[in-house]
């Protein structure tokens, strides 16, 4: 990297670009630190006439408060309900009346703004963002209903599919009280308990300059957008409290079962796995490889026996959480209630498997083709490359990340696999499952995998 001198930044670093491996080259970008912490990424490219940006602040639904989870997703909702002089039907109109597009998404450690404009609106684009995080209306009324809908689409889908709240009935029983069981769109209970006054307690407490990056990619001079950037961000104040540290999570060291309780339920849904690794894990590739061998593609292991072979199960797949800290690791799917047992077997015996040696050269150079025919396309476009620049940012990761992957991938064995593998993937005595369905038809099934915690569906939160 080389470093020089900015009157309107703190340091400016270029980001050089590095060859990858198989045809693809993470472009140069420049880097720059605004005096109240915002860090500014920009990409120029005029291939065509469009530009892609995204903003993180960071935080997210793991900096909720214990009994409010839920309250950074509300914030990401109500950033798109008016800001600035325009409403929510106003600030809608704008975005439309230019054909960009605008949204907002919360994840555990980041809320995302993503913003594709053509490149003529490049100035509207930057107002309307800045808009969105300097004055946003954040409507008592939009709030309401916004909170009411969230808690209206939990209990429907309690109803209706509750295979989509899987994953939060697991991270909160893997995860417990650390901050990566938050559920991100808050449970029944939480999302109750959050006022219109917590939420502006939110946005100046855990919103703020030194939060901010700002990635920008496309048909653009540098010199002038940092400006119109530097303009708009400049001055913005910092957060009022610090963001918390995250400690590294512990995995579960003995086998123990969720049950989670719907009578008359005609299917089980489960999860089975443990705490896994940290987004910077230093073999990605090989655990990128091994995942899509194992769950990771509609011709995989998981896929190929619960599936194909037995017919039990119409789909399954292995599912990797990658987070600042170790995420979660687990196998994933669903069967008739009849046959909970046979399909929790069947995937335990594919899980033995992958550890006993179960994959093969063939096997692997079809994972790695599948694996280098997709990376390339995550960027293609401006909001993409935006969108890399600012996640590599915000993760403390270089170029190198994207730059050396395809390398990585050529440079994988059966042996730098294999011990990939028993690093990450829990052994047969060190699993948590997360099971729900018909409690009074599997609960002596489910026992013998370990201690049983149960709670009912109808309970208003994930955590047991």
């Amino acid at each position: 990297m080389s470093i020089r001198s900015s009157t309107s930044c703190l340091l400016l670093v270029l980001l050089t670009s590095v060859a990858f491996g198989d045809g693809v080259t993470l472009p140069a970008a420049e880097r720059v630190v605004l005096a109240n912490g915002t860090v500014l990424i920009l990409n120029e490219s005029h291939d065509v006439p469009l530009i892609g940006l995204r903003a993180i602040v960071r935080g997210g639904a793991a900096a909720d408060p214990i009994d409010k989870h839920g309250l950074a997703a509300l914030f990401a909702d109500l950033l798109q309900k008016g800001a600035g002089e325009r409403s929510s039907a106003d600030f809608a109109e704008a975005i439309a009346s230019v054909g960009g597009k605008l949204d907002v998404a919360v994840g555990l450690e980041s809320v995302n703004i993503s913003a594709s404009f053509m490149a003529k609106d490049a100035s509207f684009m930057v107002e309307l963002v800045s808009d969105m995080l300097l004055t946003p209306l954040l409507d008592s009324k939009e709030f309401s209903a916004l909170r009411d809908r969230s808690i209206n689409l939990i209990k429907a889908a309690k109803g209706s599919n509750p295979g989509q709240l899987m994953s939060s009935y697991a991270n909160a029983f893997l995860f417990g009280n650390h901050p990566y069981g938050n559920p991100v769109g808050g449970s029944e209970s939480s999302l109750a308990k959050i006022t219109h006054g917590d939420l502006i307690a939110y946005y100046a407490d855990m919103v703020g300059s030194d939060r901010l990056i700002v990635s920008v990619s496309g048909d653009f001079e540098i010199p002038a957008m940092q400006e119109a950037l530097t303009t708009a961000f400049g001055d913005w104040r910092p957060a009022a409290k610090p963001l918390q540290e995250l400690e590294a999570p512990l995995s579960a060291d003995s086998s123990r079962v969720f049950l989670i309780d719907k009578p008359g339920a005609t299917q089980t849904y489960f999860h089975i796995g443990n705490v896994g690794v940290a987004r910077s894990f230093s073999g990605r590739a090989e655990l990128d490889l091994a995942n899509t061998i194992f769950g990771g593609r509609f011709t995989s292991m998981l896929v190929t026996e619960l599936r194909t072979k037995s017919g039990l199960s119409y789909s399954a797949s292995s599912k990797l959480s990658r987070n600042a800290q170790p995420g979660s690791v687990f196998i994933s799917s669903f069967t008739e209630t009849s046959t909970t047992t046979a399909a929790l077997d069947v995937a335990l015996a594919t899980l033995n498997r992958l550890h006993d040696g179960g994959l093969d050269e063939a096997m692997i150079a079809s994972s790695r083709n599948y694996v280098m025919g997709q990376f390339p396309t995550r960027f293609e476009t401006a909001g993409q490359l935006a969108g890399h620049f600012a996640s590599l940012e915000a993760n403390g990761l270089d170029s190198s990340y994207i730059n050396g992957y395809g390398d990585s991938l050529s440079s994988a064995t059966v042996e730098s696999i294999a011990a990939v593998i028993d690093a990450v993937y829990p052994g047969p005595d060190e699993l948590v499952f997360i099971i729900l369905g018909d409690a009074k038809l599997v609960r002596e099934q489910v026992a013998p995998y370990g201690p049983i915690t149960e709670i009912s569906l109808s309970r208003p939160r994930f955590h047991p």
